[in-house]
Parts: structure tokens; sequence; C-alpha cells
């Protein structure tokens, strides 16, 4: 049984987190070698909910005695997880250099930065997967049966996160894989509804995994709400959708259909182009539609310059 003071699991979550990413981190920092790192974040949210799932349980183990909401969230991280490993080790190994480190692979410290951050990343992201785990959340110990409206509509959300996530990426990498398309921004499909939907299914994700957790939750472990908390900000204001919306606004904002396209495409929440493009300003906005997205005053590279066909130049 863990300590009293670790009765979450929470430290060996850490210890654990630390030592995967500081082992990758050397492997990685010795050979400069990208395709470590998705790998290593990807896996190492697998083995924590896995981890804390067998040590929240009540031994001898036996079927019967399984908690079932402690079973479908870890089945869940792990589902995501593995989907989640297998595109991003794909994609790696496809292009081959990660331009997120070309600055950093070959200073020690400061890639270190980017390992720490990654740690970080998993061991809050994680927290509510942690404290449902908990033994002493456990419904043996009081907490509610699993099949209430929490977690139905948890499971919901995160089928629709999956869902929306799986395809969004799918289709931005049969796009890209069209040579046609090369030099145009990817507008098919969900990409015709949200300019970013895959991050769209990684919030709705975390939302869900809170929201199963919620059963559970006591006085200080509602700290779980770090998790979609961190996920939305990170990928709202951080290093997902103000890079990336800068770069295409660098790459196309002197073209006009580039112009339209984002105009009438929600940002975030997929809707209809005649919906949004027709909404008022300030609902816009409570839509995640901020001025930190827009960047069209930097356009201007040749690679703007209009072709016969837009979708083939580069």
């Amino acid at each position: 049984m863990p300590a009293v003071w670790d009765a979450s699991n929470l430290g060996i979550s850490a210890l654990v987190t630390v030592g995967m990413q500081t082992t990758f981190y050397c492997i990685a920092a010795y050979y400069q070698f990208d395709k470590l790192t998705d790998f290593a974040g990807g896996t190492n949210f697998i083995v924590v909910a896995v981890l804390t799932f067998f040590l929240g349980q009540k031994y001898p183990l036996q079927w019967n005695t399984i908690d079932i909401r402690k079973a479908v969230v870890t089945s869940m991280i792990c589902l995501w997880g593995a989907r989640l490993v297998t595109y991003l080790v794909y994609r790696i190994l496809k292009i081959e250099r990660d331009n997120r480190f070309d600055e950093m692979r070959h200073d020690p410290l400061k890639f270190a930065v980017f390992w720490v951050f990654q740690a970080a990343w998993v061991f809050i992201v994680s927290l509510p997967v942690m404290f449902v785990n908990a033994p002493n959340n456990s419904i043996a110990n009081g907490a509610p049966k699993f099949g209430n409206a929490r977690d139905i509509a948890g499971i919901c959300l995160f089928v629709v996160g999956l869902l929306v996530e799986t395809v969004a990426d799918l289709q931005k990498n049969s796009y890209r894989n069209n040579p046609d398309n090369r030099g145009h921004w990817c507008d098919v499909g969900l990409w015709s509804w949200s300019r970013h939907p895959n991050y769209f299914g990684e919030i709705t994700i975390w939302s869900s995994v809170f929201l199963i957790s919620t059963n559970v939750l006591k006085r200080w472990q509602w700290t779980a709400v770090l998790s979609p908390v961190f996920t939305a900000v990170l990928l709202l204001f951080v290093s997902g959708m103000p890079i990336l919306e800068k770069s295409a606004d660098r790459k196309y904002g002197n073209r006009e259909d580039y112009l339209s396209y984002k105009k009438s495409t929600s940002p975030l929440i997929p809707l209809p182009p005649s919906i949004f493009q027709n909404l008022p300003q300030p609902v816009k906005f409570i839509l995640f539609e901020y001025p930190m997205y827009n960047n069209t005053e930097a356009a201007g590279s040749p690679l703007n310059t209009p072709t016969e066909n837009p979708r083939k130049y580069s």
C-alpha cells in the first residue's frame, strides 16, 4: 500500500516520469536524435496510467473486484496514448527531422529545457488519471458507483475528442501527401470547419477525463482541473495555435482565398463556415478568435506570389 503522504501515488508517478524523460533525454542528446521525443511523451502517459491503476487495486486481484471507473479511465488513456504515439512516430520517421529542435539540438542545456517541460506536461495533464486511480478513491471506499451522468458524459466527450483528433490528423496527413496540394494550407474535411480541429479534439479529451474524475475528487485533489486548463492554455496561447497561425499568415497572408478561409473558418471549435463568418465579432471572440491570431501584416514572402494553379506553388 502507498504511504499516507503519497495516497494518490503522485510521488511515484513523478519519479517514474522524471526517470523516463531523463533517460530519453540522455539518449536523444548524445545521439542528437529527434525520433524519441514524441515517443517519450506519449508512452509516459500510458506508463503512469497503467502504473497507478495497478497500485490502486485491491490484492489479491480478482476480476470481480476491479474498480470499473479506474479500468475505463486507464483504458481511455492507453487508447489515446497509443494512437498519439503511433501517429507522431510515423510522422517523425517520415520527415526525419523535427525543426522544433534546430536551435537547441546542439546545446544540451537548451535541449534539456524541452525535456523538463515535457516531464511537467505529462505529470500535470495526468493528474485526473492519478486521482481516479488512487486507492482511497475507489468505489469500494465510497466513491459513486460507475455509470452515472458524469461518467457517461465523460466517455461520450472522450469518443468525440478522439474521433475528431484522429480524423483531423488523417485528413491533414493525406492532404500533405498529395503533390497537387503543395504550398497550400489544409482546408478539407474537418479543416474546412476549424483551423485547428486536432487541438479541439485534444482539449475535449482531457476535459472528458477531468469530468469523470470529478466523481472522486476531494479537497486539494481538485487541482486536477489543471489538466484541461494547462492543455487549453498551452494550445491556445503558447506552443500551439499562436505559432501555427503566425506561420500560416506569413506564408499566405497576402492571398485573398486564404484571408477568406480564415475569416469564415472557426479557429478551434468546428462550425459550418456559413454560420461562423456571419457571427458578430464579440461572439467570435468567445469562440477563441483572438487578435493574437492575426499576423497577416507579416505576409509577403516569395512563397506568396500567385501562380496559375494556387495549389502548386511552394
